[in-house]
C-alpha cells in the first residue's frame, strides 16, 4: 500500500511548457484499413536510433541531432520512408501498404514461424554463449558503479497547474522537460545519486558493493521513500530466462523459453563500433502476458548483446504501471569481451493506462567504468556488514560529486536539489506531505513524537464490546538508536482500561545489540498464531476485529512483562534471549482456563481447581533471513518488499517457582517459509511450522491451532476452523499457496481484459495431546487434536478492481465434527503491482 500512497503524493505536482530538442516525432503507424500496426520498427534514417511502436501502433522518437526522414518497417508490410519537414513533428499518421509477393522479400507475417527462422538460429547461439560473455569470462572482477534514481510528474495540463491546491508553489513549474521515450512533458521532483565500488568472484559466486557516496534531494531521510526506491528497482541480468520487476517475473527476450511467447524477426545487420551485428525485433505472441516488445543488436562472432531496447506492452497484467522501458548498452573491451556500461530503466506509474492519464515517471540510470579483472580477494572480504554506518557517505562535498559522477546532471536534474529544498519550506506543501505521510505510515507526526497507529483505533469483541485504542511512539528520525512506544485501550462493555508500553535501545550499532523490555495488560485471543513471540505491543486481529463469524468470546486477560537482549552477529542472522512473566485468566464468564492442581480422588472427587496461570519463562530464539534487504540502521528498520527465506527457532523454559510460577516445561518451535519463483507460472510459498512442549501444562499454555473467525484472509490461520476447535501440545503444519499472476485467465479471451489473478493453496496440520495434559484439564473446553490430519484447500481471485481479493476455502477432513464450517469465503484489500 505504501507504494501507491507515495505515488499519490507525487501526483499533486506538475507543469505545462515544453523544452524542445533538435528532432522530435510522435505518431501512429496504421495499415490501409486504418487499423494500428503494432510493434513496427521506426528509425531515424541514417542512424541506429529507433524504437518499436506499442501494441496500439503509437511511438515517440527524439534525438539531439537533426534528421530529415524516418524509416518505418513491419513484417508483412512494405518499408516506407517518411520525410520530416520540421524538427518537431507530432501526431504523424504513417500508413503502411501490405507487401507485394512478387516485388518484396517477406520472410514472416503476424506470428513468426518456429522453423527455418534465421532469428531463432541466432538466438540459440546467444544461449550457448551467455555464460561465457561479459563478466562471466573472468574469475574475479572489480568496477565502479554510479546510480541515479529520479521521479518526475508527467502529463499534467495547464488547467491542473492553476488549481488552488498549488497556491504558493507555482515556482516548481519552471523545471520542465520532455521525455525522449514517451514525448510527455514532465517535472523532476526527486533525485537520488549513489556511487559504489563493486567486487565480484564468479568462483565463489559472491558480489559485494561498497557505497562511497549518496546524495538525495527532497524528502531527506524519509524511510518510506527510500524503501519505495529500493522496492522499485531490483537488479537483473538481461541474459537470465526471467527478469523480476515489481515482484513479477517477466520472460526475457533472450530466454530459452522465449520462442514460446515471442515472435522474432531478423531485420537488419550493420557495423557498430567496428563490430558486425545483427538486429532482431521481438514482440509478444499473445496479449496480457508478462513480456516485452523491442529489438536488440548482437555481435556475429561472440553472440554477445551490443545494445537492447525493450518496453512492456500495455496489455501486460501489471497494475499502476503504464509503461516500462529498458535500454542497455555494452562496450567492447577487447575482441571477445562485451561489458555492460549503461543500464537505463523508466517506468510510467499511473492510476490507469489511458494514453493521456496523469502519472509519475520512475527512472534509474546505472553506469559502470574502470573494470579490472582476476584480482582475487579472500572469502571473508565478501562478508556483508551487519549494520553499515558511515555518515560521511551521506555528506560528501560538491567536489566529490563533480569527480565521481560518470555523466553530468542536466539543468533540470541539477535544479531539483535547490527546488525541493525550497518547496519543503512552503506551508501548503507541508500540509499535503503530512496528509500523505499519515495515510502511508498510519502515524500522525508531531515534533519528536508520532501518534498512532490510527488504523488500530476501533475494534470489537464480545467481552469489551466497542473498543477504542490510542497510542504513540517517540520519533526523532528514521535511524533512532532508541524508541519508546505505548498505547491505551478502553472497552465500553467491560468498562476497563488496558495498556501496553515498551522500549528498545541499541547499545551497539555494529552488531545491532538491542536491549528491550515492556509490560502489557490487555485482552487477547490466545491461539491466533502457532509460532509465538513475546512482542509486548503485538496487535491481535482475532480479538479486535470489527466483524466476525460466530462467537469471539473465548478471550483471555493477560498481564505480560518481558526483558530481552538481541544481537545480529552476521547479516540477517538474529539471536535473542529473554525472560518473561505472565498471568493468564479468562476474560469471559462463558470461557474457562481452569485446571486441576490436585487431581480428583475418591476422598476428594472435586479435586482442587485453579483458574489463573502465573508463569515465568526464559527463552532463546534464532532467526535467519537470507537475502533479506533492509532500509536504515536504527533500532527499527523497514524491509524492502522482496521475497526472502525465513527460518525461526525458539526454545522456551518454564521456570516453576520463580515469582511463584506454576509450571515447569520445555518448548521448542520451528517456523520455515520458502518463496519459490517459478518463472512465468508465478510464485509459490511453502510454510512449515512444528513444535512440541515437554511437560504438563494447562489450556492457557497449550498450542492452539489458529482458526479464523474474521471475514478477512489472515496468513498462517485455517479459514474453516473456529477458535479452540483443535488444541495440541505437539503439532506440525504444512501449507502451500501459489499465485499464478493472471497467466491462466490471460488464455481465456473473455476474461483477458479483467486482469484478474488466480490463487490456489492447500494446508494441513497434525497434532496430539499427552494423557497428562488431558488429565489436568478442568476448563470444560473439549480437547480435540487433529490426530488424523486436518486439512483444507482454497482457490481465490485477486486484482478485482486492482485492490480486492476473494478466497474460497473448503474443509477437507473432519467433516462430521459438530458445527463444522465446511465452506468459507474470506476477502482482503491491498494495492499490488
Amino acid at each position: 500500500m505504501k507504494k501507491i500512497i507515495l505515488l499519490s503524493l507525487f501526483f499533486v505536482f506538475a507543469f505545462a511548457s515544453i523544452v524542445t530538442a533538435q528532432t522530435k516525432v510522435s505518431g501512429i503507424v496504421l495499415d490501409k484499413s486504418n487499423q494500428p500496426v503494432p510493434f513496427a520498427n521506426v528509425v531515424f534514417k541514417g542512424s541506429n536510433i529507433g524504437i518499436v511502436s506499442n501494441e496500439d501502433g503509437r511511438f515517440y522518437l527524439e534525438s539531439p541531432t537533426t534528421y530529415t526522414a524516418l524509416l518505418v518497417s513491419s513484417a508483412g508490410f512494405s518499408d516506407r520512408e517518411v520525410p520530416l519537414e520540421k524538427t518537431v513533428n507530432y501526431d504523424f499518421k504513417i500508413v503502411l501498404s501490405e507487401a507485394e509477393a512478387l516485388n518484396e522479400v517477406v520472410i514472416f507475417t503476424g506470428k513468426t514461424s518456429k522453423k527455418n527462422n534465421p532469428a531463432l538460429d541466432i538466438l540459440r547461439k546467444i544461449w550457448e554463449r551467455k555464460r561465457k560473455n561479459g563478466l562471466y569470462q573472468f574469475n574475479q572482477y572489480q568496477m565502479q558503479k554510479y546510480e541515479k534514481v529520479e521521479f518526475d510528474m508527467n502529463t499534467i495540463d495547464s488547467a491542473f497547474m492553476k488549481n488552488k491546491l498549488f497556491k504558493g508553489m507555482e515556482f516548481v513549474f519552471k523545471h520542465v522537460d520532455t521525455s525522449d521515450v514517451t514525448g510527455k512533458t514532465y517535472l523532476p521532483i526527486f533525485i537520488n545519486e549513489s556511487v559504489y565500488d563493486v567486487y565480484g568472484d564468479n568462483k565463489l559466486k559472491k558480489v559485494k558493493e561498497n557505497i562511497t557516496g549518496n546524495k538525495m534531494s527532497g524528502f531527506n531521510g524519509n524511510q518510506q521513500i527510500l524503501s519505495f526506491v529500493k522496492d522499485l528497482y531490483s537488479d537483473y541480468n538481461i541474459y537470465d530466462n526471467h527478469l523480476k520487476f515489481f515482484d513479477k517475473s517477466f520472460t526475457s527476450p533472450l530466454s530459452r523459453t522465449g520462442i514460446d511467447v515471442y515472435n522474432y524477426v531478423l531485420k537488419d545487420s550493420a557495423f557498430i563500433d567496428k563490430k558486425w551485428c545483427y538486429n532482431i525485433v521481438f514482440y509478444p505472441r499473445r496479449k496480457n502476458e508478462l513480456t516485452f516488445k523491442g529489438d536488440f543488436w548482437v555481435n556475429d562472432t561472440t553472440f554477445a548483446i551490443k545494445k537492447i531496447n525493450m518496453g512492456v506492452t500495455k496489455s501486460a497484467n501489471i497494475n499502476w504501471v503504464k509503461d516500462i522501458y529498458i535500454e542497455q548498452e555494452f562496450e567492447v573491451e577487447n575482441d571477445s569481451t562485451f561489458l555492460l556500461t549503461r543500464d537505463y530503466m523508466m517506468s510510467d506509474f499511473a492510476l490507469n493506462k489511458k494514453e493521456k492519464s496523469k502519472g509519475v515517471y520512475g527512472k534509474r540510470t546505472t553506469l559502470y567504468r574502470d573494470h579490472k579483472f582476476n584480482i582475487p580477494k579472500p572469502e571473508k572480504f565478501y562478508k556483508e556488514e551487519v549494520n553499515f554506518i558511515d555518515n560521511a557517505v551521506y555528506d560528501r562535498p560538491p567536489e566529490f560529486w563533480e569527480e565521481n559522477r560518470f555523466e553530468k546532471l542536466n539543468k533540470d536534474e541539477a535544479g531539483i536539489y535547490k527546488m525541493l529544498d525550497t518547496l519543503q519550506t512552503v506551508k501548503r506543501f507541508k500540509q499535503l506531505y503530512s496528509l500523505v505521510s499519515i495515510l502511508g505510515s498510519g502515524y500522525v507526526e508531531f515534533k519528536n513524537f508520532d501518534f498512532g497507529p490510527i488504523f488500530s483505533t476501533f475494534g470489537y469483541n464480545e467481552v469489551e464490546g466497542l473498543r477504542l485504542r490510542a497510542g504513540g511512539r517517540t520519533y526523532f528520525g528514521p535511524n533512532d538508536p532508541w524508541r519508546i512506544q505505548a498505547y491505551t485501550a478502553y472497552g465500553f462493555d467491560d468498562n476497563k482500561f488496558k495498556y501496553g508500553v515498551s522500549g528498545k535501545w541499541m547499545v551497539d550499532k555494529k552488531k545491532r545489540i538491542i536491549i528491550s523490555g515492556g509490560n502489557r495488560r490487555d485482552i487477547e485471543q490466545i491461539g491466533a498464531s502457532l509460532t509465538t513471540t513475546n512482542d509486548i505491543l503485538g496487535r491481535s486481529f482475532a480479538s479486535s476485529a470489527l466483524f466476525t463469524t460466530g462467537s469471539n468470546g473465548k478471550l483471555t486477560n493477560i498481564n505480560l512483562s518481558n526483558v530481552s537482549v538481541e544481537m545480529e552477529p552476521m547479516k540477517n542472522f538474529v539471536v535473542q534471549a529473554g525472560v518473561s512473566y505472565r498471568t493468564l485468566e479468562s476474560a469471559s464468564p462463558t470461557f474457562s482456563l481452569d485446571y486441576y492442581t490436585t487431581m480428583p480422588t475418591a476422598a476428594n472427587p472435586a479435586g482442587v481447581v485453579a483458574s489463573a496461570v502465573k508463569q515465568s519463562e526464559a527463552n532463546i530464539q534464532f532467526e535467519y533471513m537470507p537475502n533479506r534487504k533492509t532500509i536504515g540502521f536504527g533500532v527499527e528498520r523497514d524491509l524492502v518488499d522482496s521475497p526472502f527465506s525465513h527460518f525461526f527457532v525458539n526454545f522456551s523454559y518454564g521456570l516453576k517457582g520463580v515469582l511463584d510460577s506454576d509450571f515447569a516445561y520445555e518448548k521448542i518451535q520451528l517456523f520455515y517459509k520458502q518463496p519459490i519463483i517459478i518463472g512465468p507460472l508465478g510464485r509459490s510459498n511453502i510454510i512449515l511450522e512444528t513444535g512440541k512442549t515437554f511437560g504438563t501444562i494447562p489450556l492457557g499454555l497449550m498450542s492452539v491451532i489458529p482458526g479464523n473467525q474474521t471475514y478477512f484472509t489472515i496468513e498462517n490461520t485455517f479459514s474453516n476452523l473456529n477458535f479452540y476447535e483443535f488444541v495440541t501440545d505437539q503439532y506440525t503444519t504444512l501449507q502451500w499457496n501459489h499465485d499464478f499472476g493472471g497467466r491462466l485467465f490471460a488464455r481465456i479471451p473473455f476474461m483477458r481484459k479483467l486482469n484478474w489473478r488466480e490463487f490456489v493453496g492447500v494446508k494441513g496440520v497434525y497434532g496430539t495431546i499427552s494423557d497428562a495434559n488431558r488429565a489436568i484439564n478442568a476448563s470444560g473446553q473439549p480437547y480435540n487434536a487433529p490426530e488424523n490430519v486436518y486439512w483444507e484447500y482454497n482457490a481465490g481471485i485477486g486484482n478485482i478492481f486492482k485492490v480486492f481479493r476473494i478466497d474460497f476455502s473448503w474443509r477437507g477432513s473432519y467433516l462430521n465434527t459438530p458445527d463444522a464450517n465446511k465452506f468459507a469465503v474470506k476477502g482482503s484489500f491491498g494495492f499490488y503491482f
